[in-house]
Parts: C-alpha cells; sequence; structure tokens
C-alpha cells in the first residue's frame, strides 16, 4: 500500500470534514489489499462480494480471493470455521489479488490467529472487540486476550465493538438479539465504504432485492449498513479515510465477473455463435456447481441443463445430447474426471463434441474441495484406458474463462471430439472486471457444425448412394455428424472399434492401428489451427523465460513485472493449448538459457516439455491449496538470472545450444 497524502494548493493537507464538526484527512492510495476475516456464519463471502461489486462500479481494477472451508458449516469460533475474502484493488491494472493484506479486518480470535501471520507490520487489524471473549479465545489457544496483553503493538490495531455496535443500531428493528447481530457483516461494510469512499446504492439496492419478500430483514440490514458508515463518519478512532481513484479502461462496458460466471455466458455464446441448442449434463460438486447454477437461467438462450443422478449419468446425457445434434457439456471437478473417464474415452471412439469442464481442486480423492490446485493436467491428458487422445485447453484468468469456453466449442465441433476444458478453483470462484464483448465480434462456429444429410460414399462392393460414417474430412480428419433419423445417415456407434470409413464393428488388427493412429493425428493436427505462440520479452533480450499454464498467469505476470522494473529481463510464455502444444513452443523454449515452470501441482507441465522437447525445464512448484505469490515467484526468478550469468560465463546453455 503506497500512501501520500494529497495537499492543497498552500501545501496544506486535504481533508474532509465529517458530520458534527469532525476533520478528517483524506489520504490517497494506489492500491490496497483488504482481507475480512471470521466465522463461517458471519456472513464474509457476501461481505466480501459486495464490497467488490462497489468497487467494481467505482471504476477501479480488482482482483479477489475467497478463502472458505469445505464444510458447510464448521464448528463456531474455531479455526477450521475460518472464512476469508481477499480483494486487492488499485488505480492501475493489477493481475493478483495480493500477496499479503494492508487491512485484515478480524471478527473473532479464530480469524486473527489465522490470518495474523500474513500482515505485514504496521498493517491495520480491525478487531470486533466483542467476540473476544474468554470462550472464544480458550477455542483457539489464546491464553490471554491479544487486545490487552500488548502482543498486537507491531500493528496498528482498531478494537471495535462491531457486534454491539449493530445490536444498538437495530434495537428499534423488533428482531432478537441473535438475528440482529447477524448484521454485523453489514455494519463492517459501511465502515469499510466510508473508508475507502466507496459507493452505498449499490448495496441499499441490492438487500431490498435480495430480501423483498422480508423486508423487516431488508430494513434491518440497510440500517446496519448506515450505521456503520455513520460510525466511520463520526468515530475518531479513525481519524483518516483512503481515496483510490479509478483505473484506466478501454472505452467499453464492464461487469463485475467471477470464472464461473465467465465460462457459463461463455457457454452460451458457443451455442449462440454456433447455432446449437446447449445440453448441461452434470451433477453437482464444489468449485463447479456455479456454472451449472448460471447456466439454468438461460433456458431464453435455448439452454437445458440436467442435474443428474451422479457424475456419469452426467456425462451420459451430455454424449447423448451431442449424438443426437445439440452442444453437449459436463462440468465436473477431479474426482468426478475420475467417474467420466470411461465415457470420455466413447467420445473419443464415437469421435463425438462434448465439452468437458473440470474446475480443479486440491486432491486426491475429495481431498480439498474449497481450495485450488493444478492436479489434474496429467489425469486429462492420460486418465483413460486405450490410446484415447483428448485436446486440453485451460484459461489464465477469471474473465478469460469466456473466451476458452468458445474455443474448446471451437475444437471440439471442428475436430467431432471431446475437449477437456481446465479451470480451477483460484480461477471459479475469483472475480475481476471484464469488457463484455459485442457478440458479432465473437468467433462465427456455424462452419464448424455441418451436419450429414447426404449419401458421402460407396460401398466396397460398389454400391452407390451410401453413407460412410468415418469417411474423414482430408483436412480436420473429422467424421460426419448426423443426427439419428435422418433418412438414409442410419451408422453404428458404440465403444467397439469401428472400421475405417463404414464403422462397422472391427477386430482387424491393421484397422486398429490404423484408426489409433488416425485419432492421434486428428488431435495433433489441431495446433495447425492455433495461432503463433505470445512471447512477452519486451526488450527481447531475456535469457530466462517463465512459461505456465492456467491460473498462474496473474502470478507469473506480477513476478515479471517486478523483475523487469528491477532493470533485469525475463519473458513469460503462457499456454492456452496443453494438447495439442502449440508447433512452434520447442523452438521459443530452446531460445532460452534457461526456462523456469511454476505449476500448483508437483511438475506436471515440466515433465512434459522435458519429455517433448529435451528442453531442461526448472521445476518450481507448490500444492498448499492457494495461489503463489508475485514475490516468492520475482525470488525464484531472480535466483535463475542470476545463476544463469552473462553469455561470457556460459559456454553452453542448460538447454544444451552453443552461445
Amino acid at each position: 500500500m503506497t500512501a501520500f497524502t494529497p495537499t492543497t494548493a498552500d501545501g496544506e493537507p486535504l481533508t474532509s470534514a465529517a458530520t458534527g464538526g469532525l476533520v478528517k484527512s483524506v489520504v490517497e492510495l494506489d492500491r490496497v489489499v483488504i482481507r475480512l476475516a471470521g466465522d463461517s456464519g458471519d456472513g464474509m463471502q457476501l461481505t466480501g462480494n459486495r464490497f467488490t461489486s462497489e468497487t467494481a462500479s467505482f471504476g477501479n481494477d480488482l482482483s479477489t480471493l475467497p478463502n472458505f472451508p469445505a464444510e458447510i458449516r464448521a464448528p463456531t469460533g474455531t479455526l477450521p470455521g475460518v472464512s476469508s475474502f481477499q480483494l486487492h484493488f488499485a488505480d492501475h491494472d493489477i493481475m493478483t489479488p495480493g500477496d499479503a493484506p494492508d487491512v485484515l479486518v478480524a471478527m473473532n480470535p479464530a480469524a486473527l490467529k489465522a490470518n495474523l501471520i500474513d500482515l505485514p507490520g504496521g498493517g491495520l487489524l480491525i478487531l470486533d472487540s466483542d467476540e473476544f471473549t474468554p470462550r472464544n479465545l480458550a477455542k483457539v489457544g489464546y491464553a490471554t486476550n491479544p487486545i490487552e496483553d500488548g502482543s498486537l503493538e507491531g500493528w496498528q490495531t482498531v478494537s471495535v465493538p462491531l457486534t454491539s455496535m449493530t445490536t444498538d443500531a437495530l434495537k428499534e428493528s423488533g428482531l432478537g438479539k441473535k438475528e440482529a447481530e447477524r448484521s454485523k457483516n453489514m455494519f463492517t461494510l459501511g465502515l469499510l465504504s466510508w473508508m475507502y469512499h466507496r459507493p452505498t446504492e449499490g448495496t441499499i439496492r441490492f438487500l431490498e432485492r435480495t430480501f423483498r419478500r422480508k423486508p423487516e430483514i431488508a430494513a434491518a440490514n440497510i440500517a446496519a449498513f448506515r450505521a456503520g458508515y455513520n460510525y466511520g463518519e463520526t468515530t475518531e478512532a479513525f481519524a483518516v479515510s483512503y481515496e483510490i481513484k479509478p483505473a484506466p479502461m478501454a472505452p467499453g462496458r464492464y461487469r463485475n465477473i467471477s470464472g464461473n460466471q465467465a465460462l457459463a455466458l461463455g457457454l452460451v455464446a458457443a451455442g449462440q455463435r454456433s447455432g446449437l441448442p446447449i445440453f448441461l449434463g452434470a451433477y453437482p460438486i464444489t468449485p463447479a456447481s456455479d456454472i451449472l447454477h448460471e447456466l439454468s437461467k438461460h433456458k431464453s438462450f435455448n439452454v437445458r441443463t440436467f442435474q443428474a443422478e451422479d457424475e456419469i449419468a452426467g456425462i451420459g446425457a451430455a454424449l447423448g445430447a451431442s449424438f443426437g445434434g445439440a452442444l453437449g457439456i459436463t462440468t465436473t471437478s477431479g474426482p468426478g474426471v475420475a467417474l467420466k473417464a470411461e465415457t470420455i474415452g466413447l467420445a473419443v471412439m464415437t469421435e463425438l463434441p462434448l465439452v468437458i469442464v473440470d474446475v480443479q481442486r486440491g486432491g486426491p480423492s475429495t481431498g480439498l474441495p474449497t481450495k485450488t490446485e493444478q492436479s489434474d493436467l496429467l489425469q486429462a491428458l492420460f486418465g483413460r484406458n486405450g490410446e484415447a487422445p483428448v485436446p486440453v485447453i485451460a484459461p489464465r484468468s477469471p474473465g478469460d474463462c469466456f473466451d476458452a469456453a468458445l474455443e474448446a466449442t471451437r475444437i471440439a465441433l471442428t475436430y467431432r471430439t471431446p475437449v477437456i476444458l481446465l479451470s480451477d478453483g483460484y480461477l471459479a470462484n475469483g472475480a475481476e472486471p471484464w469488457a463484455v464483448p459485442a457478440i458479432d465480434d465473437l468467433p462465427d462456429l456455424t462452419g464448424s457444425v455441418d451436419f450429414a444429410t447426404e449419401p458421402n460414399g460407396k460401398a466396397a462392393d460398389g454400391e452407390e448412394g451410401v453413407f460412410l460414417p468415418y469417411l474423414r474430412d482430408e483436412e480436420t480428419l473429422a467424421r460426419p455428424w448426423a443426427i439419428p433419423g435422418t433418412a438414409g445417415m442410419q451408422h453404428r456407434i458404440g465403444g467397439l472399434e469401428k472400421a475405417d470409413r463404414t464403422g462397422n464393428i472391427s477386430y482387424d488388427p491393421a484397422n486398429h492401428d490404423f484408426m489409433t493412429r488416425t485419432r492421434q493425428a486428428k488431435i495433433d493436427g489441431i495446433a495447425n489451427s492455433l495461432a503463433p505462440t505470445e512471447v512477452d520479452d519486451p526488450d527481447g533480450n531475456a535469457r530466462v523465460a517463465v512459461i505456465g499454464w492456467g491460473s498462474t498467469y496473474g502470478p507469473i505476470g506480477a513476478a515479471c513485472r517486478r523483475i523487469r522494473r528491477s532493470g533485469r529481463a525475463v519473458a513469460q510464455v503462457h499456454l492456452r493449448h496443453l494438447n495439442p502444444m502449440p508447433n512452434d513452443l520447442g523452438e521459443i523454449l530452446r531460445r532460452y538459457d534457461r526456462v523456469v515452470c511454476p505449476e500448483m501441482n508437483l511438475g506436471q507441465l515440466a515433465m512434459l516439455l522435458r519429455a517433448k522437447y529435451l528442453v531442461d525445464v526448472e521445476s518450481h512448484t507448490q500444492v498448499r491449496g492457494l495461489p503463489f505469490r508475485a514475490a516468492e515467484l520475482a525470488a525464484v526468478i531472480q535466483e535463475v538470472i542470476d545463476r544463469t550469468g552473462t553469455p561470457e560465463t556460459i559456454g553452453a546453455t542448460a538447454n544444451g545450444e552453443l552461445q
């Protein structure tokens, strides 16, 4: 948090006069990171989301990191029950939710204990003093009250009785004490809204809309929100408020969007641009369920959603929809992909378009349902029996999930193949401003849909006018897509091996070898349709490149910015297509003396790059359920640059080419 005190033309600090004549300073910041932490029942996610929405409407660039337990309701006041929401917003372009908070709001001792380690010394700490009772302190092992024992002297600590002030504000509302206490998150939101000059109208409209059938609850929350705002304006506990000006952005219409929302809207757009009905067959699973929820709102765009009884039924229904001429989609997370493996193989054999969305979470097994990870890459590539190649792509930011959905659909329709889209929990729940695109600017996918309606060949005995369901397009190797019921287009499909051209069941060894190699060649050929790989190497003189995929884009990009600001050169390469990889990737990697690959797994992409391109990729990994921190990656990259040395000190590069 870089701060300076704005001054008037006379050099005096800029101030504001609050109600009652109290004069407070306004400090202008270029960025700030706020973390709200409390019990999972304290409404921290709602509070964070409302603050984010108002920040987005104000025009700041922003990035968020929700972090909550897997349990629907963990024991109150305990460390496993702590839920937090971190928001980074700025007057300039940012790439991550921030490495560490500048401001920590802790609603109870558990939230303080779980999050204080991340608050740098001197940071602002706001505590709900009402919750620091002996009972709550004992739950998390505090022998003494940290508000009173001096252990928080290293931070700017402001102790506020948030709970009792909320109940006081609502004593005329008619609500009971417990009901009134539930509005303390709105009191806190009001206080933060005053501190950072956020708009308030949107939150009031949101509360009126959300509780329109319970007007007394709406009124109580609005009253608590206003009480928190007024408290900030009138109390002497906060002598300054902060202003972060809007960030410059390209002209356009923007909205705040999460990764799951963007992905769902991208699928809706894909249906509209392909002219196909959308069918989603899915079984609810964290953190993918929001896609099902969002898509179910868009029936008017020819979207049908089916909540199946299990993962296998979900993908089976989706593949059946594709067979029937729809765009079949299924969404899940890692454990669900394991269950869907057999049907993905069936989609490979039947060569039908299908989009499989895997919102990755920590594993194995049920693992860490609400935490992020990138550990499904090898599962996506190889997690099936037999040679069953499947294209795999990954978005790099919440907003990019929209474009990734369109690209997955393009590949699925053009090449008649299942496609796996690898999002993750960080992207799914994170949010950022997103420029709403014009429909005409989106790719036209109608050219990828060409249903077979007429015979396309002749039989082995010379009979003319027969339909050959496995007679392939010469360029894409895709087979015809014939909707059941089309006269003369009857054909067999199923999991048994198909004969070339006719699609009849075949056990011929030579045919199996040919079909296996052809299916692989079809997937490999997708690389010919990809644009040249973007390399972010501003000066063109970097000797170290950092390569990543998926949600590591933001932390890697922020780390590279830090390195460049220090005067050192580094290149960034970020992959959208993980199978097949771009044709030019090997040549790009061999340009650099050293290649570093940060991943939230144990080095899966690094292993693939080493095997495919014989490049000595240095792997940097973590599997903590949390995204990388930019400062940590910058230190790793800096160490590699220092180790690389100057051209004169290196006879042969790590990648085997002489200098």
